[in-house]
């Protein structure tokens, strides 16, 4: 049978036979009832279990059905796909797909038939589709020129939750099978029908869609369908209250092209947008071509934005088709909400995985009311771009000042205390404990310095918009020497156990050392290699706005807080034992032990550097819970950058051994030098000062 009969064929038997229609079902639970009764979900059915679909059908004046969710016992509306328009009718009356069944030939996009096979079939009663198929030519025609014929109908219908759905399913129908001819007045039209769902009067229907995507396919249909509008005498310009598309032809001798657009936003203000191709990219072009800009203003509060953290479009969503040898644009956009305190963040819009990426933009200026991105416009995948802000993140003069402030004490106080412990080391480790505590302390220092340095780096990283590779590598490593710091505080916990609970037990300091490293550095390598591995993939490794663990989608960041927050409990746990053990041994067998002694002073240092630990991150916690306190993330930000000074004083300055033989170096250093110190005293004067620094300070 010839392809084109049997293409015919298939097409009128959905017009006049369409599918019986099914029962509609009541889901409740592992139940499943059946009726019609209007409202059934809400008057007629309990809602006793969470989660629970009931669904029920539409009025006998619309078609579709709506869904409803249990929470909490109440039926809330999940969807409704309720719709009155027949969009497979409106689509016969523009195209030219009827025409095979009377001698014709099939037109559209490689051959392909509208509403065969893809999405929902027309919800019309049975010849609804099928009136125009005797329609007069030329009346066809004329509405093939401009799709003209079909706005009345679409114009005068509700913008309810089902109707935009099948707008939206009709303009990407137009997009893929009558895009091969724009004209101006096809854009209009195309234009007005956009517009019609775009109203910002009725973007709160869009949470009922069903598809949820259906932000995303107007956005890309819109796209396509004026990527081909053709441009006449150098310019065009279609405006619409919500959607705006201007044009200009452009070559290499063109000065920087500019695209302004000031739209309503909503009945009380309006918003700016600005795109501008730079000269140094018109220069790439090899011939005269065209450059084509759409504003939507409404468009990034109806797109479904796939992420969970507490972000939100915060200007007009602006798309560009432009020739592929140009990559570089400027965008400025004016805030919606002007707030104070709070960073802009410049996002493309992923086509293929539909989700606003920050890799493609970067921030050139941000200010109270407008914010210029940089951003890399690739025709199959970022050719959208808008802003997001994120009132989570703070921005603070405060807390910066506080954060390079702390940081820099923190790794100052940081290489004191490791060139401290070098000046020390043969006096305080005579002892396989005090061996073993003084190394632990070492590689927690030196975990912490380095965690700090790169805490710097990536924040280069960030504020510069470098590499994403850079972003993850910067930000593995972070987790990896945050973890160690835990990690080799837990090892000396475990080295208090050791000294107080395994007596008879003698470790050998080989044994230690490889013990040590295992979980100091082992244990961190692990988790961070499986943390990245599994979310990275799924692009949830890193969280929006830094370089630093995701927590909104992936909950990467649990990773690092459940490791630390564990080792902070058993380290008090541990601090808890030694004071049981400690206080029913008598003081005479307290003093017997040179290693009881040991273990004691450990325990002093881990007692009073544990709950600082556990309260820094506590806060940091908190900062995820209520991420709009400027306390709280002032609270973190001083106990997290003045780490270092706190290990600097609980597990050096204030140990006695340590003071001991510093003074004892101090007293070797003037006996050595006492005739050139009193010359210049200046020559011994830093570790004689530390000296007495320490001798002032008691555990």
């Amino acid at each position: 049978m010839d392809v084109r009969v049997a293409h015919c064929l298939l097409l009128w038997a959905l017009h006049f036979f369409p599918a019986t229609p099914h029962t509609v079902l009541r889901v409740l639970g592992n139940e499943s009832k059946t009726g019609n009764e209007q409202d059934a979900c809400i008057n007629l059915i309990p809602c006793q279990h969470n989660g629970a679909i009931c669904i029920q059908p539409c009025s006998p004046s619309f078609h579709g059905e709506t869904s409803f969710v249990c929470e909490d016992r109440k039926w809330q509306m999940l969807s409704d796909a309720c719709a009155s328009l027949d969009v497979q009718s409106l689509f016969q009356r523009i195209s030219k797909h009827e025409l095979p069944c009377f001698g014709g030939h099939v037109g559209g996009v490689g051959g392909r038939l509208p509403f065969v096979g893809e999405g929902e079939t027309g919800h019309g009663k049975p010849g609804d589709g099928a009136k125009h198929f005797g329609a007069d030519d030329r009346g066809n025609n004329s509405c093939q020129a401009d799709f003209s014929c079909i706005i009345p109908d679409i114009l005068s219908s509700p913008a309810i939750p089902g109707n935009i759905a099948d707008i939206v399913d009709l303009l990407k129908k137009i997009s893929l099978l009558l895009s091969e001819n724009v004209t101006r007045g096809k854009m209009k039209s195309y234009s007005r029908i956009a517009n019609h769902i775009l109203n910002s009067s009725i973007i709160s229907n869009w949470a009922f869609v069903k598809d949820r995507n259906a932000g995303s396919v107007l956005l890309d249909s819109v796209n396509l369908f004026a990527g081909k509008l053709p441009i006449r005498n150098g310019s065009e310009s279609i405006q619409e209250p919500f959607i705006a598309t201007k044009g200009y032809s452009i070559h290499k001798n063109t000065s920087g092209k500019s695209f302004d657009f000031s739209m309503e936003f909503n009945d009380t203000s309006n918003i700016t947008g600005h795109v501008v191709i730079p000269e140094e990219e018109l220069l790439k072009l090899p011939r005269t071509s065209k450059a084509i800009s759409i504003a939507f203003p409404t468009l990034g509060a109806i797109i479904e934005t796939n992420r969970l953290d507490p972000v939100f479009v915060n200007g007009m969503v602006l798309s560009v088709s432009l020739p592929e040898e140009l990559r570089h644009i400027l965008l400025t956009f004016e805030k919606v909400n002007k707030l104070e305190h709070v960073e802009a963040q410049c996002v493309g819009w992923h086509s293929a995985e539909r989700r606003w990426d920050n890799r493609p933009c970067k921030v050139q200026s941000d200010s109270i009311s407008t914010v210029v991105c940089v951003c890399t416009h690739q025709r199959r995948t970022y050719r959208s771009f808008s802003i997001l802000m994120s009132p989570a993140t703070l921005r603070s003069s405060v807390l910066d000042y506080i954060t390079r402030v702390g940081l820099g004490l923190s790794i100052f106080s940081l290489v004191l205390c490791l060139i401290i412990e070098a000046f020390v080391w043969h006096h305080v480790t005579k002892t396989e404990i005090t061996y073993m505590r003084h190394f632990c302390l070492v590689n927690i220092a030196a975990s912490l310095l380095i965690a700090d340095v790169l805490f710097i780096l990536a924040a280069i990283v960030h504020n510069a918009a470098l590499n994403y590779h850079l972003c993850v590598a910067a930000t593995f490593f972070l987790h990896f020497f945050y973890l160690a710091l835990f990690f080799w505080m837990f090892t000396l916990g475990l080295l208090i156990l050791y000294g107080l609970l395994l007596i008879f037990l003698k470790v050998t300091r080989s044994a230690f050392l490889a013990a040590a490293f295992l979980i100091g550095y082992g244990c961190p390598l692990v988790i961070s290699i499986l943390t990245v591995a599994i979310t990275e993939p799924k692009n949830g490794y890193l969280r929006s706005g830094a370089c630093w663990l995701n927590w909104y989608e992936t909950k990467a960041l649990l990773a690092f807080v459940v490791p630390a927050l564990s080792i902070i409990v058993v380290n008090l746990v541990v601090v808890v034992v030694v004071v049981a053990k400690t206080g029913r041994s008598t003081v005479g067998e307290g003093c017997k032990s040179r290693d009881l002694s040991s273990m004691i002073r450990i325990s002093k240092n881990v007692a009073l550097l544990t709950p600082l630990l556990g309260l820094t991150w506590g806060f940091g916690l908190a900062t995820i819970v209520d991420s709009r306190s400027l306390a709280f993330h002032i609270t973190f930000a001083l106990l997290n950058a003045f780490q270092g000074f706190f290990i600097l004083l609980f597990g050096t300055l204030l140990d006695r051994k340590t003071r001991e033989a510093l003074r004892m170096n101090c007293l070797s250093s003037r006996r050595k030098w006492g005739l050139e110190k009193l010359k210049d005293p200046k020559k011994s004067e830093g570790v004689c000062i530390l000296s007495g620094f320490g001798s002032g300070l008691k555990v």
